[in-house]
């Protein structure tokens, strides 16, 4: 008798292209972005199937960054150290360009939709390093408030060559930025931060008025970037400082890590606390404007939080439906069996409409859309981001005991799920900052409202739901419809999802979509679809959830 045959198993998800398995990835990096783009990502597409790449990423979260403070001999150093797995992943990130190239190419080449798809794309080999990625690509319209900055440190910073290492700035051949806002007594509260920041001319910095900042950062991420925005305290309130890890005579800046971070998910990436104790730092922008200043990065830093969580909710589906076609029980595979069956289109709907909507988004920053974005940014980071852990969830139920254990990579996905809902404004925060954007530019919620009246004409239930977004400019101005605010983002997002997939997805999912989300034939979890909205086409929407 043999104790361990091996039956019923489900073969490794790998050896395919994550571009070309994607249609509506696909569909919507060649509508938007167009050939040349799509030639690029392809290669990367191949590249993130490969076993090597799924290898590394399981390297970079079991040897995870540590941190030395003092070298042998009791300097002070303050490095963390990083598995090369961590960057060979930051490598081809880089070379890919995902870093903060689409802002130096020329208007009108879909150059963010290109660097979007890509983000989903490697996002779901390995979720931690593309923070670092993320606040390389937004500090760059933070750094535009200072143009000799803005001149010095972008080209760096969109360069194609990942060179790690604390150097000076003039010889390097690529940099890579991160960010510190939050304290210990503020967090969110940005305004409450107590780090000070002293006017100090002729410091060893190019590029504009030094300061020298005195304080504490409770959430330093990527403390081995070359350079920070940071947010500290002048006499005219919240500034912006870009402060170097390395001095321009190629001194260390005062710049002393205190610990990292053990964080529930995103364990490849080093998070860490900070003292800044005379630390040298250029203003950008003006004093009293940092909020300002850096709420450009931020809206940047919050579309990667979209694309980031797509990227998870694509990963963990197609593990799903991978294994319920190659899986059988009580006589059949998964993928038949009818409840199997609406549990993985339910899924598969939310994840296109992500994507959809995650492309639409960066094609807005190609189109210098501003007023569309300002809105509707918010909104999709707030939702999509909300529903990723319940798709994770899910999805691993899918699965069974095999999705709880760690080798299948979905245990991973689960702890990284909830992150990028809490980063970059947790649900309040965005749910607040779409109303307030509703009551400050409503010239935001008029091109929000246009963009969704696209998608009018496709059935009566999603021509009501449209019209009936002009009722949310009744919010704006009004202190007691903040309890709300969630239930108005909800209907916002979920408006515009359904009026996406109307205008470019395929007829029978545009049609489930609207049926489950916007005409009530849908319970309080997956797999709760009506009959009809599975039943014929339910092959269909499966084959764009995984197409191998």
């Amino acid at each position: 008798m043999t104790t361990h045959a091996l039956t019923n198993q489900v073969p490794p998800l790998s050896g395919h292209s994550l571009l070309t398995s994607d249609p509506a990835l696909e569909e919507g990096l060649r509508r938007w972005a167009g050939r040349t783009a799509y030639e690029d990502i392809a290669v990367l597409g191949e590249l993130a199937g490969r076993p090597e790449a799924q290898r590394a990423g399981d390297l970079a979260n079991t040897h995870t960054p540590v941190l030395r403070t003092h070298s042998p001999t009791g300097e002070r150093v303050d490095e963390v150290e990083f598995h090369p797995a961590w960057h060979q992943l930051m490598d081809t990130a880089v070379v890919h360009g995902l870093t903060a190239g689409p802002w130096t190419e020329p208007a009108g080449t879909g150059a963010h939709v290109r660097r979007a798809a890509g983000f989903v794309i490697w996002s779901q080999v390995e979720a931690g390093h593309l923070c670092p990625v993320s606040m390389t690509y937004a500090a760059v319209p933070a750094l535009r408030a200072n143009p000799d900055l803005a001149a010095a440190w972008v080209p760096k910073l969109a360069s194609r060559e990942y060179d790690f290492g604390l150097r000076p700035l003039a010889g390097k051949r690529g940099a890579i930025a991160g960010m510190g806002m939050t304290e210990k007594q503020g967090g969110s509260d940005v305004r409450a931060n107590t780090t000070v920041a002293t006017a100090t001319p002729g410091g060893p910095l190019a590029g504009g008025e030094t300061y020298r900042l005195t304080g504490h950062k409770w959430f330093l991420s990527a403390p081995m970037s070359d350079a920070f925005l940071v947010l500290a305290q002048t006499g005219a309130g919240p500034t912006c400082f870009l402060v170097p890890r390395v001095l321009d005579d190629g001194t260390r800046n005062p710049f002393a890590l205190q610990r990292l971070k053990d964080k529930l998910g995103n364990r490849s990436n080093a998070s860490s606390e900070v003292e800044f104790d005379g630390t040298w730092a250029v203003r950008v922008g003006d004093e009293g404007r940092g909020v300002r200043t850096i709420i450009d990065m931020v809206a940047s830093t919050r579309l990667d939080c979209v694309l980031g969580s797509t990227a998870t909710m694509r990963q963990a589906v197609s593990r799903a439906v991978h294994h319920a076609r190659h899986r059988s029980a009580f006589g059949a595979r998964l993928v038949d069996q009818p409840l199997m069956r609406n549990v993985l289109v339910d899924l598969a709907l939310e994840t296109e409409a992500a994507t959809t909507l995650s492309l639409r988004l960066a094609h807005a920053v190609d189109e210098g859309d501003s007023d569309f974005s300002r809105l509707a940014v918010a909104v999709g980071k707030y939702w999509v981001c909300k529903r990723t852990a319940p798709v994770v969830a899910e999805a691993m139920e899918c699965l069974g005991g095999n999705g709880y254990v760690e080798e299948n990579g979905l245990a991973r996905l689960y702890r990284e799920a909830p992150l990028n809902s809490i980063w970059e404004g947790s649900g309040n925060v965005n749910a607040l900052d779409v109303l307030r954007a509703v009551s400050r530019q409503p010239q935001a919620l008029e091109a929000f409202v246009a963009e969704a009246k696209r998608g009018l004409g496709h059935s009566a239930a999603l021509d009501a739901a449209i019209t009936g977004l002009d009722d949310v400019a009744r919010y704006a101005g009004d202190p007691a419809a903040a309890v709300g605010a969630r239930r108005v983002v909800e209907t916002l997002a979920v408006t515009l999802q359904a009026s996406l997939l109307a205008q470019h997805a395929p007829t029978e999912v545009a049609d489930a979509f609207v049926a489950s989300r916007i005409a009530g034939g849908h319970g309080h979890t997956f797999g709760t679809l009506e009959p009809g909205a599975v039943e014929g086409s339910a092959e269909r929407i499966l084959e764009r959830a995984l197409r191998l």
